[in-house]
Formats: C-alpha cells, structure tokens, sequence
C-alpha cells in the first residue's frame, strides 16, 4: 500500500508540475499573460525569469494605410494596439468584426495610447482607394484605426508565423491557404501579445476593454 501511495504521488506531481509555469508569478508589474506559441497557451513570465528577455514580439513590418500613409513597427512602438484580419467584400465573420472594433474605437477614440490595425487579407482587391471608401462607409477614424494593405506574402507571413492568426489552432500553416479569422490580437508597448479574443462577439469586447485598461498600468 506505501508503494502504491508513493506511486499515486510522483503521478500526481509529474501532472502537476508541466502547468508550474502558466501560473501567475508573484510579480505586480505583470498583469496579463503572454502568448509565445500558436496554440495559444497563456504563460504569466516574471521579469527575473530566464526567459522573460525571449517572450515572442512582432518583428518590423511595412503596409499602406486607407490615406496613402505607410504604417510600420514604429507606428506602434509605444503603443497598445489591436490586430485583426479581414477584407472589404466579405459577407460573412467581417461586418461583425468591424462593427465591434467601432467599439473599441469610440472607447479609445481620445486615447493615443491605443490604436487599431485591421490588415486586408486580399490586398490585390483591397487597394488604397477601396479602404479609403470602407473607411469612409465604416466610420473609421484615421490615425486611431489603420486599414492596412499591402503585398500578399508579406501579410500572411506576419499573420500566421507571427500574430499566430491561421485558421487551424497550434501549428503553423503553409502560408498559401485563404486566411479567414475571426480573432483580435492584443499586443503591448513592446510588441509582446497579451490577449486573444474572438472579434465577433460584443461581449468580447467588454473583456478586450478592460484588458487594455490593465495594459496601460503596466510599467
């Protein structure tokens, strides 16, 4: 019976022991998680961990906006900012998705901290002229929400390899499947992502907000 309970222990320890790190540290500058990996495991890392100086970020990138103007990485540094993929002609997850990030957007209209990227995912189609008009129908305010375009490879690399934005959760796709998702990405000051959140749901939004609110008190 004692080798039995010692058994029944390790067991229990070895099934505990892989969720030690997703647990929150004792750190009151960290709020949120971080998400390092497409499947979307949130990890609570404390600046004196080891691997706090190799969290994921989002590396440079380079698009043209719904006014001609060319957002880049240092369009965000600094910034809180949310991420999402869509295109002008769809009928489908799109509308909601926009309609919601308008909800973030009058929250945050007066709020320079936070700004918005939604990134075109058939940039072909969706030309300067064409986002100028979607921007024009949708409301979108320039400077606080960016319709982004640009060259095809380009978007979908930074979208699957690095906002982990494919359609299928926890692996890395070929790059040449129709991206079509309906997720909104938090990203920090430091180009870190905090947050996943599905973008056709206002109700997401509420919890989209309040983590954005908690961003801000981060050192």
């Amino acid at each position: 019976m004692a080798i039995l309970s010692i058994r029944n222990s390790l067991a229990l320890l070895l099934l505990i022991l892989p969720a030690c790190n997703l647990r929150k540290p004792d750190d009151r500058s960290l709020s949120l998680p971080f998400i390092n990996k497409p499947d979307f495991t949130p990890e609570w890392i404390a600046r004196n961990d080891l691997r706090y100086d190799s969290i994921h970020t989002i590396p440079d990138f380079s698009f043209t906006d719904q006014d001609g103007q060319t957002v880049t990485g240092k369009t965000v540094d600094g910034k809180i900012y949310v991420a999402d993929f869509f295109f002008t002609r769809c009928g489908s997850i799109c509308p909601r998705m926009t309609a919601n990030m308008s909800i973030l957007q009058v929250k945050f209209r007066d709020d320079d901290d936070v700004i918005l990227l939604s990134h075109s995912v058939t940039p072909d189609m969706d030309s300067v002229p064409v986002l100028k008009k979607y921007a024009a129908d949708k409301g979108v305010i320039s400077g606080k929400w960016h319709l982004l375009t640009g060259k095809r490879d380009d978007i979908y690399r930074l979208a699957k390899k690095e906002y982990f934005a494919g359609d299928t959760i926890g692996y890395y796709q070929t790059g040449n499947e129709f991206l079509h998702t309906e997720n909104f990405i938090l990203v920090d000051k430091h180009r870190r992502i905090r947050g996943v959140y599905n973008g056709t749901l206002p109700l997401e939004m509420e919890r989209l907000s309040d983590d954005i609110i908690t961003l801000k008190k981060e050192d």
